[in-house]
């Protein structure tokens, strides 16, 4: 058996996670195939690979480096669900989308603006999160068709948000499912 392979392992066994997948690297750089993660009302996960080469990690330090939060993604019923419990519903879209109808009881600040030639990223939208909402709160965030607010949701989680659920589908669904909502 050659040695003078690299191994490619995900990071996730070394932080006490199930593993996602492994890849042998021969040389290059792995391009392992990771499915898609759709993590319903399961606590955020952490994704990364980390190589190991003659039997050893490469430091602590190199698997934090490398490893990306993913926050966790509900359907809109279990984030209906999860604002009935508690949980602050955080509305990303335009303010124009926003006033058109909204969940009941939503905070809209944008992700990204309307511009002419189509959008652009809000440059202060974790300082205007940070001025309502903790870092510990617990945060449903949604958007028209899920896009944006699953962007937003990992901004939040890499700026040490711990509490953010991402809601699939958008108001889109909200207001298929026939939930709440205010015009």
């Amino acid at each position: 058996m050659a040695t003078s392979g690299r191994v490619s392992v995900p990071a996730a066994p070394l932080l006490g996670q199930p593993p996602a997948s492994a890849r042998l690297r021969q040389g290059g750089a792995a391009r392992p195939a990771l499915p898609r993660l759709v993590a319903a009302a399961r606590p955020k996960r952490t994704l990364g690979f980390v190589s190991v080469r003659s039997g050893g990690v490469e430091g602590a330090e190199a698997v934090r480096s490398e490893v990306e939060a993913v926050p966790r993604s509900v359907p809109v019923r279990v984030a209906y669900e999860l604002q009935q419990a508690g949980h602050r519903y955080l509305d990303v879209r335009t303010e124009g989308e926003f006033s058109a109808g909204h969940p009941e009881g939503a905070v809209n600040i944008p992700y990204m603006y309307k511009t002419g030639s189509g959008m652009t990223k809000n440059t202060q939208f974790v300082e205007q999160v940070s001025r309502i909402f903790g870092k510990d709160d617990e945060i449903i965030i949604g958007c028209q068709s899920g896009k944006r607010s699953l962007m937003a949701a990992s901004e939040l989680c890499s700026a040490g948000f711990t509490a953010v659920t991402d809601i699939a589908g958008g108001f889109s669904s909200w207001r298929e499912n026939g939930l709440p909502i205010n015009q």
